[in-house]
């Protein structure tokens, strides 16, 4: 494999990394972090208006006519800025549904206004503690919804849910896709108390809400594990940038911060944190990059590359964000400092597609089913 981006896309990066700095400092994404507003809203009509928000859909449903690769530069830079707006529910889930799994009429009805900022989407998915199974879905479906779902990333935001419901018999064939206006009748939200509250999760219930099956009966699994890979995949780009900026942050403290007369970077104890932090990101971009290679060509790499992608960045972003805090000592446990943004942010994130043994798991199955297929 021999993948870069282009210079389109890199300039893409560029401009939006400069919008985001002036945009979304840390100032802003504290507003949500201490309960002064959700999610940021001028951010989000910023990158709205940027046409960023569909950047990876066509344009005839509204978007930019890019691809993944386009998405996954937004991902990573929404992920250094720790920008508080539902990029990942609305457009790496509900709008990833709809274009998967939408009819033409469903697609020309949401995928705009998804697009442009008016609807902001969800994926409505666990019920219990635990990896979700076909089991453990209760929630009821058909013409109306009834049940309930916690945790639901921004749930308390959304307009619409793409919601996993039980249409028929047991096991994978009987759970199916349902859209649901989350501001109809039968609709009860409630706010549910996370590590992150930049990244808001609620408790929905459903009692005899109005539905709209999306995709046909009985192919909900298959279409969650189809859209989860991809999910992955832009996910660990979100990760690697949250990943390289707290690794800035502990690199840039430890070059200023004086200690004996010297910058606390050439003590040999925070070199080696440094470098291991180093070496964490740089293995994750890598898995990253090819798992970026694979979806973008729909190669049949894609289910183990994803896997590979999201462990690793998983596994990066939490260990540059712990030791980030490290590098800055007493003062990176306290909340003036920005240290335990990036914490929390990479533990919401270890979670929302399920945990990181799930993930090794389904990497260590797909590596074998590739070994025994070569």
């Amino acid at each position: 494999m021999n993948f870069d981006f282009s210079d389109e896309q890199k300039s893409l990066k560029e401009e939006l990394r400069k919008y985001l700095a002036k945009a979304c400092p840390s100032a802003e994404v504290r507003k949500s972090l201490e309960g002064e507003q959700p999610y940021s809203k001028a951010v989000w009509k910023g990158l709205a208006d940027m046409g960023v928000l569909g950047a990876g859909l066509p344009e005839e449903f509204g978007g930019a006519g890019g691809g993944y690769l386009e998405v996954c530069i937004v991902a990573e830079e929404l992920g250094r800025a720790l920008a508080p707006v539902p990029f990942s529910s609305s457009i790496l889930l509900a709008a990833e549904f709809l274009m998967q799994a939408g009819s033409e009429e469903q697609k020309a009805k949401y995928l705009p206004k998804l697009a442009s900022g008016e609807l902001i989407g969800t994926f409505a998915h666990v019920e219990a503690n635990g990896p979700v199974t076909p089991g453990k879905i209760n929630v009821t479906g058909g013409a109306t919804l009834s049940g309930t779902k916690i945790p639901v990333p921004d749930g308390m935001i959304a307009d619409i849910a793409i919601v996993s419901a039980r249409d028929g018999g047991a096991g994978e064939r009987g759970i199916s896709l349902f859209i649901v206006d989350l501001n109809g009748k039968g609709v009860t939200r409630e706010p549910v108390t996370t590590i992150d509250p930049t990244r808001p999760q609620a408790k929905i219930i459903f009692n005899g809400a109005a539905a709209e099956k999306l995709g046909g009966q009985g192919d909900g699994w298959a279409l969650i594990e189809t859209v989860f890979d991809r999910a992955a995949v832009l996910t660990a780009f979100e990760q690697i940038g949250g990943a390289d900026k707290a690794l800035e942050m502990a690199r840039d403290y430890a070059l200023d911060r004086m200690a004996f007369g010297r910058p606390i970077g050439s003590f040999q104890a925070i070199k080696h944190m440094l470098a291991d932090m180093y070496v964490s990101a740089t293995l994750a971009r890598s898995n990253a990059y090819y798992a970026a290679w694979a979806l973008s060509t729909g190669s049949s790499e894609l289910a183990e590359t994803a896997a590979a992608a999201r462990v690793s960045a998983t596994k990066a972003f939490q260990h540059c964000a712990k030791n980030n805090t490290q590098v800055h000592g007493g003062m990176g446990f306290t909340w003036a400092f920005d240290c335990h943004l990036f914490y929390k942010r990479a533990n919401i994130l270890a979670v929302n597609l399920g945990s990181l043994t799930q993930w090794e798991d389904k990497l260590i199955d797909r590596l074998r089913k590739s070994n025994k297929a070569a």
